[in-house]
């Protein structure tokens, strides 16, 4: 005969091995899924700048500028010489290897990197997440209240 005190805790013991498989398969999980949506969500802009970078480092000036303005879409202020002037060797942002990206700022259909040299103003280059186009961004960083993660931990790590 079965004992009145046998099956207490049972339900109990049951329920907290759900709650540590939650706290520790779940938890790190979404932890993961998080940042890994962080990481990757500026993904295809970034290689948009890569490939821009890399054709003006090859000196295949029409091909970057076709990622600038394309036929469907033409730069009516800036054509092909005034862009060779200024992304050339001897142009203000020619000398690639000086070019560093400080911050990377989501925008709502864009994402603004903002380029900085030596000695000079700080200035934003805008990647349109829907074409890919590049262009010179209105402002270094995307106006609004941002998560800064790089600079956080820039500042506590050096």
């Amino acid at each position: 005969m079965a004992c009145y005190m046998e099956g207490y805790g049972a339900g109990e013991e049951q329920r907290w091995r759900w709650i540590k498989r939650v706290l520790f398969i779940g938890l790190p999980s979404v932890l993961l899924l998080v940042a890994a949506f962080f990481y990757f969500r500026t993904w295809s802009q970034e290689r948009t700048v890569s490939a821009f970078l890399s054709a003006l480092e090859d000196k295949k000036y029409e091909e970057a500028y076709r990622m600038w303005c394309t036929p469907e879409k033409p730069c009516r202020y800036y054509p092909l010489e005034k862009f060779k002037e200024d992304w050339g060797p001897s142009g203000q942002y020619g000398n690639l290897t000086a070019l560093k990206f400080e911050n990377i700022d989501y925008c709502e259909s864009g994402v603004v990197f903002e380029g900085t040299y030596p000695n000079a103003q700080p200035f934003g280059l805008w990647v349109e997440r829907s074409s890919g186009m590049i262009s010179f961004a209105p402002w270094q960083r995307c106006p609004g209240k941002h998560l800064q993660f790089g600079p956080f931990f820039r500042r506590i790590f050096g």
